[in-house]
């Protein structure tokens, strides 16, 4: 008797999941936990998911798509403006160049700002700007013997087979 009741309430818990959750620009899997959704967010890593689920006062552990609406949009709410909730250090924008506030990207907002900062630094010429645009490593790792994209280096057995079959076809015709 309890198999059949059990089976009965899960047909009413996934008619009220909501399978995507769109925080930030991105759609979050609404069968995951909180945490585990939230730090599958670009921006926004495990330890600032426990943090968002805390303030929004909403258990991390629960089902992000069965959770009510209103929690969704504490955590949502949370999540986007994160720069109000946490201390500075625990932002990922500090003091930006161009306005010189302290904000939390989120979502596709950090590809963005980081490709924007990128092509400023090669555009200033700085010396990170100049590794970035000859394609070489920018954050001073050995590139001896690796971060090689040139080919080869060293001797071409394959070419020296097909020259030599050549040199050898060419002899016999003669």
């Amino acid at each position: 008797m309890s198999t059949e009741e059990s089976q009965d309430d899960s047909p009413e818990e996934e008619e009220d999941l909501q399978y995507f959750v769109r925080i930030g620009g991105a759609d979050l899997d609404g069968t995951k936990t909180v945490e585990r959704s939230l730090s599958e967010l670009d921006g926004i890593g495990t330890r600032t998911a426990r943090l968002v689920a805390e303030k929004a006062d909403v258990d991390k552990n629960a089902t992000f798509g069965l959770l009510d609406e209103g929690d969704i949009d504490a955590v949502v709410d949370i999540a986007e403006n994160l720069e109000d909730h946490v201390p500075s250090w625990m932002t990922n924008r500090q003091n930006d160049f161009y306005s010189g506030e302290t904000t939390h990207l989120v979502g596709t907002d950090v590809s963005e700002k980081r490709r924007h900062d990128i092509n400023r630094m090669k555009i200033i010429e700085s010396y990170k700007g100049v590794r970035h645009k000859r394609g070489q490593k920018v954050r001073g790792q050995r590139t001896k013997s690796t971060g090689r994209s040139e080919g080869t280096i060293g001797v071409n057995v394959e070419e020296i087979r097909e020259e030599m079959a050549e040199d050898e076809a060419a002899g016999d015709e003669e």
